[in-house]
């Protein structure tokens, strides 16, 4: 079992992440509105992001950066992300879906010089999910992955 972190939402592209203490995550705007959660049905809804995975990245850049910088979602802890398209993320009430790997972008190496080559090894990036079943999310919620 793990635990919810961490929630952050960006009302457009490149705005800055907002943090949150709890969300209501939903099939027709994702997290709390957030400028990807509304494609609804989408593949990448919402993005999950583990402290582990994190934790690595920071020791290969040298660096102790924030996790808001991956732009995810959601940043867990307790729970291995790698390789598990198709399972299921309960976190709180709600059940996400993930649907595969959150492959980085260039906009990485516009956080932080480096970052993309990093975050393209073993999932370190997090995962791409859809909303299963919708459901609030509260910092500190239990997150079980499930099949």
């Amino acid at each position: 079992m793990g635990k919810l972190l961490g929630i952050a939402t960006r009302i457009k592209s490149k705005s800055p992440m907002d943090l949150h203490a709890s969300a209501l995550v939903s099939f027709e705007k994702g997290v709390l509105n957030d400028f990807r959660g509304r494609k609804l049905g989408g593949r990448r809804q919402v993005t999950v992001l583990s402290k582990e995975a994190w934790n690595i990245v920071c020791e290969e850049i040298g660096s102790d950066i924030a996790w808001t910088t991956r732009r995810a979602n959601f940043f867990i802890e307790g729970i291995e992300l790698k390789e598990t398209t198709g399972r299921i993320l309960k976190i709180g009430s709600l059940e996400l879906e993930v649907t595969g790997e959150l492959v980085p972008c260039n906009r990485m190496d516009e956080q932080f010089d480096g970052l993309t080559k990093i975050l393209e090894k073993d999932w370190k990036g997090g995962v791409t999910c859809k909303v299963k079943k919708e459901g609030n999310a509260n910092l500190n919620d239990e997150v079980v992955l499930i099949s």
